[in-house]
This record gives C-alpha cells, structure tokens and sequence, in this order.
C-alpha cells in the first residue's frame, strides 16, 4: 500500500472518531428545559421568558458555565396555551432531552398537568408566571415545584385591598376565567374579602371564547358591585373591558396580571389604561447593578430603549432570577441530579437578583420565593406597562 493511501486512510479515520466522539475534550451541555405559550394569545409571555432565561444563561456561561465548565442550553417547547400539549412537551423534554430542569409559562391549568410528571420523575420544575397555588402546594413529598412568581391566594388578599385603598371599593364583583386558574382565585377572593371584612357583589365566570361579557357585567351592575376585580389572560379581559365600554360603565377595574402576557391594549383600545393590575416586577423601579446589566442587554437584543418598551416585564424578570438560582443549586449540589438539586435549591442562603435580594428563598415546606412586599401596581399607558402614580 503506497504512503498516499496509508495518509488518506488515517485521515479518514480521524475525521470518523472526532465525528463519533464530538464533546472530547470539553465538557457536556446541560440541557433545561421551557415549557410556554411560545404562540397564540398569550404568545408575548413566552416570548418574555425565553428573553430572561437566555439572557441569563449567556451571562452564566460566559463566566465559565458550572460544574467546572458545563455550559447551558435551553430547549423550547410551545404549549399553545393547552394542557394536554403541555404534558407530551414535559414529557418529551424529560425522556428525549434529558433536561436537568423545567421552567413553566403563563398558564396555571398547564403548570398543574406538569406537576404530577415533575414530581413522578424527579425534575425540578421552576414556575416563572403562573400563579395557581395549587401548584407549589400540591400535596407531594418530597415536592420539585418551586416558583419565582406570584402566589394566587397572596395576590387575592392585594387585589382585595388595593381596591379598597385606591377605589374605596365596599363591594367588589369577580370575573373570573373558567378554568382552575380562575377557581384558585375566587377561593382566594371569597377569603381576603371575608378577612377585610366586606361583601362581594357576587361572582361571574369568563369563558375563554367569550365576545360578550355585558350579561355578567350586567349582574354585577344590578347587585351593586362598585368595582370590577378580573382574573383572565389579555383575550378574553379584552372581552371584558369592550363590554364594560359598551354599557357605559366606568367603574373601576383591578386585575390579576394574565392580561400582560398578549395584546390587551391593543384588543381594548383607549380604555386600557383604566385597568390598574398586579406586577412582580417593573423596570422603572430604581436602577441596581443587576437591573442596568439585564436591561443594556434587553436594548442590545431587543431594541429596547425605554423601562416602558419591556414587553410583559415580569416574564423576563422572574425567569431571570429563576435561572440563576437554579445555577447556584446545581453549583452548590455538585451535580445535575434531580434530587440533588431538589435539596440545593432548599439550601440557598443568598442570591442578589434582578428582582431583590434572595435571603433563603426555598423553603423544605414553601418553595415560594416572591412574597407581596413584591407586588406593584402598574397600567397600560400608550401600549406600554408603566407603575400606577
């Protein structure tokens, strides 16, 4: 066999056992996964998330990564905002991806069916928006659900007294979406009004399809209601508030944050601005370290040039925080096994984040990491989510 043989045959060779044994020499990815509404109505709190995370992640990774120099890729799902999609995505995720960890989008009846196969095959399972309590509280030991995120019952008992502050709200009327999410919240509804000593005008449910609110609205008119508190994603509140505009009503609205993550202002029009909703996050508060970082990258990304041109803040917020505190488990845990995370993530001293100062944010019995001295109240003003003054 002459030398030019022998040469091509080595060649080829090593181009076959560098294509076989691609991570030689460098460590492996790990994978994390996101489940969300990536289209459909609810598509900008997807779109928010994945902003978060990857910012986080790139700025993780350019640090050297973990576990002596692992870096992170995030895999994406789109639920469509349905359940039964939302557990094959988690599943998938789980069996095919191998991801150490999920993160979860806006919808809480999507959060819910993750739950169980979060909690079934050990994976860590971040909520970054929905706010259904059941979610973290969900009866299991020991528990893979954590959230950086609002808490429905908690939320409930600031709605409550935000329309009594601001509005001297005596009798409230609920509207409510027709789905466990909207059930979390008229318990926790019924509670904080019954805790604040007040009656409710009475409470009406919103069907997703919904184009004509004016009968439930009617009924709370009827029965007195002198505000009007809404629990929907930005479709059907927009529904709402077009009826409300059609009978001329201008009572006052104060909502759950579900209408942040679509087109709300743009469905409604100019009274959008009249609907005062809950935040755990807002890009106007004064500036840290940590804000000027994610922000400069939002306006080198995204074009951003304004606190108000954030779309659907919150997203972007608590996913960013969610992730690094999740880096700093799997740091602190030495691996990227569930369990193991599971336990660091109880295990957290302190982190500084986006949104404050993490002090033990995970609890063995409460993997809530946002309380309401969270919350802030915020409007559409020009299409843009700007603080109540």
């Amino acid at each position: 066999m002459n030398n030019k043989r022998v040469l091509s045959i080595c060649m080829a060779a090593s181009v076959l056992t560098t294509a076989l044994i691609p991570s030689l020499g460098r460590a492996a990815d790990i994978k994390v996964g996101l489940v969300a509404a990536l289209t459909g109505q609810s598509a900008q709190s997807g779109e928010s998330i994945v902003r978060g995370l990857t910012i986080a992640i790139d700025e993780i990774n350019a640090k050297g990564g973990v576990l002596g120099g692992q870096k992170f890729v995030l895999v994406k799902r789109d639920d469509e905002s349905s359940p039964p999609k939302g557990v094959t995505a988690a599943r998938e995720l789980i069996s095919s991806e191998k991801v150490v960890a999920l993160f979860g989008g806006i919808d809480t009846p999507v959060s819910l069916a993750i739950v169980p196969i979060a909690n079934q095959n050990k994976k860590p399972f971040l909520g970054v928006w929905a706010a259904g309590t059941n979610i973290t509280k969900n009866g299991a030991t020991p528990n893979y659900v954590f959230r950086v995120s609002a808490q429905d019952d908690l939320v409930d008992i600031a709605l409550i007294e935000y329309a009594m502050k601001k509005y001297n709200s005596k009798k409230p009327g609920l509207v409510l979406v027709n789905n466990p999410w909207g059930e979390s919240n008229e318990k926790g509804l019924k509670a904080a009004a019954a805790a604040a000593g007040i009656t409710l005008a009475g409470v009406e449910k919103l069907e997703q399809s919904d184009v004509d609110v004016t009968p439930q609205l009617g009924r709370l008119k009827n029965a007195g209601a002198d505000a009007i508190i809404l629990v929907a994603n930005a479709a059907p509140g927009a529904q709402m508030m077009k009826s409300r505009e059609r009978m001329g009503w201008t009572v006052p609205v104060v909502s759950h944050w579900g209408i942040s993550g679509g087109r709300f202002d743009e469905l409604v029009g100019p009274t959008a601005g009249d609907v005062h909703f809950i935040q755990t996050y807002s890009f106007f508060s004064a500036p840290t370290p940590v804000s000027e970082k994610v922000f400069s990258e939002l306006a080198k990304r995204y074009g951003v040039k304004t606190p108000a041109d954030v779309i659907a803040p919150v997203g972007t917020a608590n996913a960013y925080d969610a992730m690094n505190l999740l880096a700093l488990a799997i740091e602190k845990a030495k691996s990227t096994d569930g369990e193991a995370i599971r336990a660091a993530l109880e295990q957290i001293e302190s982190y500084q984040g986006l949104i404050k100062k993490y002090d033990k944010p995970f609890a063995t019995a409460a993997h809530e990491a946002l309380s309401p001295t969270d919350y802030v109240m915020v409007r559409y003003d020009g299409g843009k989510i700007v603080p109540v003054k």
